[in-house]
């Protein structure tokens, strides 16, 4: 084929791939810029909700007027950061339920990510993303007829949603496993994962603009559709692994295979060793870093935009424009990263261990320098925007480190490892914008912010030391059955 001659194709599965992830993430994040656009404001207002911000009032419902002792922030520039006038939509959804219809994604989230990693080990890892990803449109699509027939419809759209992302890291893990080269796993992690934040980004910027000129509806209409176009190059273009491609030279086919030592076809796909993974310290290590990296993560990506508008007072317009900002420098620097590290891997500067984590310490460290300054930086509007946006960026640095781990230590259960830490670090997703509006209740100032940011920072010098003293890159022997262990196999990964 002269396609594949031109465009590798483990370059063509990480685009895709990074493209897919891009639309799951997207898809779960616009139900929250597009409520602003469902929700009858002018009604909430009247039961004594506040009308004109329904994102604050489901972190911060019922806030008490009372003098601070804290710094109070004047908007920058002389701006006005009075509410905008929203136009009212159809539906007069409570707060706690809006609440409830933001958050219902994750109960589906939850309870498929091991499942399904099962099935993609097992079964099709490519099948799977496919279904993630399919799963999510359709509900999409569905979603504006649902949502009019009784909210019911709208939290069983979430929850099938929520479902199919859950599978979207277990089948890419396994993707990855099974053709990325050694050398070239932390570049093809990155680029695959970079896809959450980059859609994140594009969909909230997106969002806002189809629900301000064509409707709510417009939302899941446009970027449902827009999607399917990825089904079909899915369909066509990705397989499996090296050995089932028919887009791919020999020449690479054979290149992939030799450094994974899979030449030789396996039918049988062991069976995962339970109780040598939870007695592994390297997983563990896994496991702590990403639960601990996700409560900052969270906290950037949901609380920061509340931090901007309750503390520092920008409007509505600048700060949709400045919490979006961060994320696509993001997307260059953890790219460069993961080239640089994978690069200095090859050539044997570094091993893949202290690649891991120097990766991981950046997404910890800087973010906890930089969340500090915040502490201190009081009303410098600007400075304050320059300080988080470079917190959003070092954070990129985890999708080579801890995030893509679970391949190197064991690369036949990829899947099913990432299910199992990504499950726990999924529950940051629901405790975060509860802590938050708990501290900030009637106290929407810098000093309840600190508390938010040294709680973080806490967790973030967890994640630290727990990965860089126990963390490791180095294959671990339960990554093989007993009867592979005894044959002479080609590792795929050095210490």
């Amino acid at each position: 084929f002269p396609f594949a001659e031109c465009v590798p194709a483990r370059y063509v599965l990480a685009i895709l791939g990074s493209i897919g992830m891009a639309i799951v993430y997207g898809l779960k994040v616009n139900l929250s810029v597009a409520m602003v656009a469902m929700v009858n404001h002018t009604a909430l207002h009247g039961q004594g909700g506040h009308g004109a911000e329904p994102s604050e009032n489901l972190m911060t419902s019922n806030i008490t007027q009372r003098t601070s002792l804290h710094e109070e922030c004047k908007p920058p520039g002389g701006e006005s950061s009075g509410p905008v006038k929203i136009e009212d939509g159809p539906f007069d959804w409570s707060e706690p339920l809006q609440g409830t219809l933001l958050s219902c994604y994750f109960w589906g989230y939850l309870v498929s990510q091991i499942p399904l990693a099962h099935v993609a080990e097992h079964f099709s890892a490519k099948w799977v993303m496919l279904f993630s990803v399919a799963i999510n449109v359709l509900c999409t699509l569905l979603t504006p007829v649902f949502t009019k027939l009784h909210f019911g419809g709208l939290i069983l759209m979430r929850v099938l949603e929520g479902v199919g992302g859950g599978a979207s890291f277990p089948a890419m893990h396994v993707m990855i496993a099974a053709w990325a080269p050694p050398a070239e796993r932390m570049v093809m992690s990155t680029i695959i994962y970079v896809g959450t934040s980059a859609g994140t980004a594009l969909s909230i910027l997106m969002a806002g603009v189809l629900s301000a000129q064509w409707g709510w509806e417009s939302v899941f209409y446009v970027m449902g559709a827009l999607s399917c176009i990825w089904m079909i190059l899915w369909i066509v273009l990705i397989q499996d692994s090296p050995n089932k491609q028919g887009f791919i030279s020999p020449e690479e086919r054979q290149m992939i295979t030799s450094s994974l030592g899979t030449d030789v076809k396996v039918e049988e796909h062991p069976p995962v060793p339970w109780g040598k993974v939870f007695t592994s310290i390297p997983f563990w290590a896994i496991l702590i870093a990403h639960t601990c990296n996700n409560f900052g993560w969270y906290m950037f990506l949901i609380e920061i935009p509340f931090y901007m508008k309750q503390v520092l007072k920008f409007n509505v317009a600048s700060n949709a424009a400045l919490s979006s900002l961060p994320y696509f420098p993001m997307l260059i620097f953890s790219v460069g990263l993961g080239k640089l590290l994978s690069s200095l891997q090859a050539n044997g500067k570094i091993s893949t261990t202290f690649a891991r984590k120097t990766a991981t310490s950046i997404c910890t460290v800087i973010p906890t320098i930089c969340l500090l300054g915040l502490c201190f930086i009081g009303c410098r509007h600007y400075e304050a925007v320059a300080v988080m946006s470079v917190g959003i960026v070092a954070m990129g640095a985890m999708f080579s480190g801890f995030l893509s781990n679970h391949i190197d230590i064991a690369p036949n259960f990829a899947g099913t490892l990432v299910a199992l830490t990504n499950t726990v670090a999924t529950l940051p997703g629901i405790v975060v914008p509860l802590f938050v509006g708990y501290v900030t209740k009637g106290n929407q100032n810098i000093g309840a912010w600190r508390v938010i940011f040294g709680v973080t920072i806490v967790l973030f010098i967890i994640e630290f030391l727990v990965f860089v003293i126990f963390g490791s890159g180095t294959e671990q022997s339960w990554n093989k059955s007993s009867e592979a262990e005894a044959k002479d196999e080609k590792t795929p990964l050095k210490d």
